[in-house]
Formats: C-alpha cells, sequence, structure tokens
C-alpha cells in the first residue's frame, strides 16, 4: 500500500511541475519556472524513497532533495517580492 501511494504523490508532483512550466511558458515569469523545478526535485525526492523501500524518508540522503525544492520556492518567493519592491 505504501508503494501505491507513494506513486500517487509522486505523480501529483509531477502534474503540479508540468502546470508550473506550462504558466511560465504562457507568462515567461522565473517563478513559474522555479516552482516547476521544485515540484520536479519533490517527484524525483518521493520516487526514490519509494523505489529503495525507505518507510522514513527523514533519514536518508534523499531528504536533502525536498530540502533543494523548498530551498528554491522560498528563493523564487523572496526573489519575486524583491523585484516588485524595486520597481515601485
Amino acid at each position: 500500500m505504501f508503494e501505491f501511494s507513494a506513486g500517487l504523490i509522486t505523480m501529483g508532483y509531477l502534474i503540479a511541475g508540468l502546470f508550473f512550466f506550462r504558466f511560465w511558458r504562457r507568462t515567461g515569469d522565473r517563478l513559474f519556472a522555479t516552482f516547476g523545478c521544485a515540484f520536479l526535485l519533490f517527484a524525483l525526492s518521493q520516487a526514490l524513497v519509494a523505489l529503495s523501500g525507505l518507510s522514513r524518508e527523514e533519514t536518508s540522503w534523499f531528504y536533502l532533495l525536498r530540502l533543494a525544492g523548498f530551498g528554491l520556492i522560498i528563493f523564487a518567493v523572496v526573489a519575486k517580492n524583491a523585484r516588485s519592491l524595486r520597481r515601485m
């Protein structure tokens, strides 16, 4: 049952990443591209955990992929806000 739910979560991350890349192609906004990359990192992390058979993600180095994804999201939001503040 764990593998099935991990596969569903991986698929959800991939779909979210593809949507963000589609929005990026439409608008050209780097925020969407960064979110797309972050969600692809989340999908990769989840897939590696499922394929390795680990029941606890936080005990492996795969967790660093998720940490990098959240770091990308934080960077993208801060950069977007900094750009909008400079325009004022």
